[in-house]
Protein backbone atom coordinates (compact mmCIF):
# COMPACT_ATOMS: atom_id res chain seq x y z
CA UNK A 1 0.00 0.00 0.00
CA UNK A 2 2.54 2.29 0.92
CA UNK A 3 4.26 1.87 -2.52
CA UNK A 4 0.85 2.48 -4.26
CA UNK A 5 0.46 4.88 -2.33
CA UNK A 6 4.23 7.01 -3.89
CA UNK A 7 3.06 6.02 -7.17
CA UNK A 8 -0.40 8.35 -7.06
CA UNK A 9 1.36 11.21 -6.02
CA UNK A 10 3.83 10.79 -8.64
CA UNK A 11 1.46 10.51 -11.13
CA UNK A 12 -0.74 13.43 -9.38
CA UNK A 13 2.41 15.87 -9.68
CA UNK A 14 3.31 14.39 -12.94
CA UNK A 15 0.29 13.95 -14.69
CA UNK A 16 2.23 12.70 -18.16
CA UNK A 17 5.60 11.53 -17.00
CA UNK A 18 8.44 11.26 -19.27
CA UNK A 19 7.66 7.71 -19.77
CA UNK A 20 4.38 7.81 -21.15
CA UNK A 21 4.38 10.71 -23.45
CA UNK A 22 5.74 11.01 -26.53
CA UNK A 23 7.90 13.52 -28.47
CA UNK A 24 4.90 14.40 -31.11
CA UNK A 25 2.47 14.46 -28.02
CA UNK A 26 4.97 16.80 -25.79
CA UNK A 27 5.20 19.11 -28.88
CA UNK A 28 1.49 18.96 -29.37
CA UNK A 29 0.40 19.68 -26.09
CA UNK A 30 3.04 22.81 -25.17
CA UNK A 31 2.07 24.03 -28.90
CA UNK A 32 -1.97 23.79 -27.39
CA UNK A 33 -0.36 25.82 -24.39
CA UNK A 34 1.35 29.13 -26.13
CA UNK A 35 -0.74 28.96 -29.17
CA UNK A 36 -3.72 27.78 -28.28
CA UNK A 37 -5.94 29.15 -31.69
CA UNK A 38 -2.90 28.38 -34.35
CA UNK A 39 -2.07 31.89 -35.12
CA UNK A 40 1.43 31.60 -35.61
CA UNK A 41 1.55 30.07 -39.41
CA UNK A 42 -0.30 33.17 -40.27
CA UNK A 43 1.45 35.63 -37.90
CA UNK A 44 1.25 39.37 -37.95
CA UNK A 45 2.51 41.41 -35.51
CA UNK A 46 5.16 43.98 -33.94
CA UNK A 47 6.77 44.11 -30.93
CA UNK A 48 9.91 45.58 -28.62
CA UNK A 49 12.49 43.29 -27.34
CA UNK A 50 15.05 45.34 -24.94
CA UNK A 51 18.07 43.60 -24.61
CA UNK A 52 20.54 44.94 -21.48
CA UNK A 53 23.80 43.07 -20.65
CA UNK A 54 26.52 43.87 -18.73
CA UNK A 55 28.79 46.93 -18.90
CA UNK A 56 27.16 47.78 -22.49
CA UNK A 57 24.30 50.46 -23.41
CA UNK A 58 20.59 49.07 -24.29
CA UNK A 59 19.41 48.21 -27.63
CA UNK A 60 15.92 48.68 -28.08
CA UNK A 61 14.84 46.58 -31.36
CA UNK A 62 11.10 47.14 -32.98
CA UNK A 63 10.26 44.29 -34.96
CA UNK A 64 7.67 43.53 -37.21
CA UNK A 65 7.32 40.26 -39.15
CA UNK A 66 4.24 39.04 -41.57
CA UNK A 67 4.64 35.59 -42.47
CA UNK A 68 2.30 35.30 -44.89
CA UNK A 69 3.61 38.18 -46.91
CA UNK A 70 7.28 37.31 -46.47
CA UNK A 71 7.90 40.48 -44.47
CA UNK A 72 10.79 40.98 -41.83
CA UNK A 73 11.70 44.30 -40.41
CA UNK A 74 14.11 45.18 -37.15
CA UNK A 75 14.74 48.42 -36.38
CA UNK A 76 17.38 48.69 -33.39
CA UNK A 77 19.35 51.40 -31.52
CA UNK A 78 21.44 51.75 -29.30
CA UNK A 79 23.31 55.07 -28.15
CA UNK A 80 22.50 57.88 -31.14
CA UNK A 81 22.73 55.11 -33.70
CA UNK A 82 19.69 52.85 -35.35
CA UNK A 83 20.20 50.52 -37.82
CA UNK A 84 17.55 49.35 -40.30
CA UNK A 85 16.91 45.71 -41.47
CA UNK A 86 14.26 44.69 -43.81
CA UNK A 87 12.79 41.79 -45.87
CA UNK A 88 10.26 41.94 -48.25
CA UNK A 89 9.79 38.61 -50.03
CA UNK A 90 13.48 38.73 -51.90
CA UNK A 91 14.14 42.21 -51.60
CA UNK A 92 16.65 43.13 -49.00
CA UNK A 93 16.69 47.05 -47.70
CA UNK A 94 19.06 48.39 -44.80
CA UNK A 95 18.88 51.95 -43.55
CA UNK A 96 21.47 53.56 -41.23
CA UNK A 97 19.95 56.32 -38.95
CA UNK A 98 16.62 56.40 -41.09
CA UNK A 99 18.74 56.71 -44.27
CA UNK A 100 18.73 54.39 -46.97
CA UNK A 101 22.05 52.68 -47.73
CA UNK A 102 23.38 50.27 -50.70
CA UNK A 103 25.45 47.87 -50.43
CA UNK A 104 29.18 49.35 -50.28
CA UNK A 105 27.86 52.25 -48.32
CA UNK A 106 26.04 49.80 -45.50
CA UNK A 107 29.43 47.92 -45.75
CA UNK A 108 31.20 50.48 -43.96
CA UNK A 109 28.65 50.26 -40.97
CA UNK A 110 29.70 46.38 -40.67
CA UNK A 111 25.44 45.84 -42.30
CA UNK A 112 24.73 43.09 -44.90
CA UNK A 113 22.23 41.46 -46.59
CA UNK A 114 23.26 38.24 -45.03
CA UNK A 115 23.21 40.13 -41.55
CA UNK A 116 19.45 40.97 -42.93
CA UNK A 117 18.39 37.13 -43.15
CA UNK A 118 20.24 36.14 -40.22
CA UNK A 119 17.81 38.58 -37.93
CA UNK A 120 15.08 37.06 -39.76
CA UNK A 121 16.05 33.17 -38.81
CA UNK A 122 17.34 34.88 -35.67
CA UNK A 123 14.06 36.60 -34.75
CA UNK A 124 11.36 34.42 -35.85
CA UNK A 125 12.92 31.28 -34.50
CA UNK A 126 13.22 32.31 -31.43
CA UNK A 127 9.78 34.22 -30.99
CA UNK A 128 8.37 31.37 -32.92
CA UNK A 129 8.87 28.72 -30.16
CA UNK A 130 7.74 25.80 -29.57
CA UNK A 131 5.59 25.97 -32.88
CA UNK A 132 8.85 26.25 -35.06
CA UNK A 133 9.63 22.84 -33.81
CA UNK A 134 7.09 21.97 -36.27
CA UNK A 135 8.96 23.01 -39.52
CA UNK A 136 10.84 20.91 -41.81
CA UNK A 137 14.32 19.15 -40.92
CA UNK A 138 13.44 19.69 -37.44
CA UNK A 139 14.16 16.13 -35.61
CA UNK A 140 12.67 15.11 -32.48
CA UNK A 141 14.29 12.89 -30.38
CA UNK A 142 11.49 10.03 -29.47
CA UNK A 143 13.18 9.93 -25.72
CA UNK A 144 11.14 12.34 -23.56
CA UNK A 145 13.42 12.54 -20.23
CA UNK A 146 12.65 13.65 -16.85
CA UNK A 147 15.35 16.41 -15.14
CA UNK A 148 15.69 18.72 -12.43
CA UNK A 149 17.02 21.96 -14.04
CA UNK A 150 17.51 24.68 -11.61
CA UNK A 151 15.75 23.06 -8.79
CA UNK A 152 12.50 22.30 -10.91
CA UNK A 153 11.31 19.63 -12.99
CA UNK A 154 10.66 19.45 -16.40
CA UNK A 155 10.00 17.20 -19.44
CA UNK A 156 13.01 17.56 -22.01
CA UNK A 157 12.72 17.06 -25.23
CA UNK A 158 16.30 16.92 -27.03
CA UNK A 159 16.13 18.36 -31.19
CA UNK A 160 18.37 18.27 -33.34
CA UNK A 161 18.51 19.39 -36.98
CA UNK A 162 19.07 18.42 -40.74
CA UNK A 163 22.86 19.23 -41.78
CA UNK A 164 21.05 21.79 -44.22
CA UNK A 165 19.05 23.91 -41.08
CA UNK A 166 21.82 23.49 -38.41
CA UNK A 167 24.43 21.38 -36.38
CA UNK A 168 23.56 22.42 -32.95
CA UNK A 169 21.87 20.52 -30.10
CA UNK A 170 19.05 21.35 -28.42
CA UNK A 171 17.12 20.87 -25.36
CA UNK A 172 13.41 22.13 -24.18
CA UNK A 173 12.42 22.27 -21.10
CA UNK A 174 8.76 21.88 -20.50
CA UNK A 175 6.70 22.70 -17.59
CA UNK A 176 5.36 18.57 -16.62
CA UNK A 177 1.34 20.28 -15.49
CA UNK A 178 0.95 23.21 -17.51
CA UNK A 179 3.54 22.34 -20.89
CA UNK A 180 4.54 25.49 -21.00
CA UNK A 181 8.57 26.07 -22.17
CA UNK A 182 10.46 27.51 -19.54
CA UNK A 183 14.08 26.94 -20.47
CA UNK A 184 16.14 26.16 -24.03
CA UNK A 185 19.41 24.75 -24.19
CA UNK A 186 21.51 24.49 -26.89
CA UNK A 187 25.22 23.03 -27.47
CA UNK A 188 27.82 23.17 -30.06
CA UNK A 189 29.03 19.79 -31.93
CA UNK A 190 32.44 18.54 -33.73
CA UNK A 191 33.38 17.19 -36.78
CA UNK A 192 31.96 13.98 -35.53
CA UNK A 193 28.57 15.26 -34.41
CA UNK A 194 29.24 14.68 -30.86
CA UNK A 195 28.42 17.60 -27.94
CA UNK A 196 30.74 19.66 -27.22
CA UNK A 197 30.01 19.96 -23.53
CA UNK A 198 31.37 23.58 -22.15
CA UNK A 199 29.83 24.99 -25.89
CA UNK A 200 26.09 26.99 -26.25
CA UNK A 201 24.22 28.38 -24.12
CA UNK A 202 20.83 28.09 -21.88
CA UNK A 203 18.11 30.42 -21.45
CA UNK A 204 15.54 30.99 -18.98
CA UNK A 205 12.29 32.13 -19.32
CA UNK A 206 9.55 33.84 -17.06
CA UNK A 207 6.63 36.00 -17.19
CA UNK A 208 4.33 35.80 -20.44
CA UNK A 209 3.00 38.42 -22.73
CA UNK A 210 0.01 37.72 -25.32
CA UNK A 211 1.08 38.79 -28.82
CA UNK A 212 -1.72 37.99 -31.37
CA UNK A 213 -3.45 35.22 -29.24
CA UNK A 214 -0.13 34.01 -28.55
CA UNK A 215 1.69 33.49 -24.93
CA UNK A 216 5.61 34.51 -25.77
CA UNK A 217 8.11 34.51 -23.15
CA UNK A 218 8.65 38.07 -21.85
CA UNK A 219 11.68 37.66 -20.34
CA UNK A 220 15.04 35.69 -21.76
CA UNK A 221 18.11 35.34 -19.13
CA UNK A 222 20.87 34.25 -21.34
CA UNK A 223 23.87 32.44 -19.62
CA UNK A 224 26.89 30.15 -21.03
CA UNK A 225 26.53 26.53 -20.22
CA UNK A 226 30.28 26.91 -19.28
CA UNK A 227 30.58 28.40 -15.83
CA UNK A 228 26.85 30.04 -15.83
CA UNK A 229 28.35 32.88 -17.01
CA UNK A 230 25.43 35.36 -17.34
CA UNK A 231 24.99 37.22 -20.61
CA UNK A 232 21.68 39.27 -20.97
CA UNK A 233 18.53 39.98 -20.94
CA UNK A 234 16.44 40.38 -23.24
CA UNK A 235 12.37 41.47 -22.18
CA UNK A 236 9.60 41.78 -24.77
CA UNK A 237 7.22 44.43 -24.85
CA UNK A 238 4.04 44.16 -26.92
CA UNK A 239 3.68 46.94 -29.42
Amino acid sequence: MKHLFIISLLLVAFPCSAQNITAEELLQKTIAYHDPDGNWSAFDGQFTVVMTTPNSPKRISAIKINLLNKYFSVSAKRDTVTTTYTIDKDNCIMAYNGKSVDSIVASTHNMSCDRAKLYKNYYTYLYGLPMKLKDPGTNLNETIELKTFKGKEYLVLKVMYDEAVGSDVWYFYFNPTSYAMEVYQFYKTDENGNIKPESGEYILLSEETLVNGIKMPKVRAWYYNKANQYLGTDTLIEK
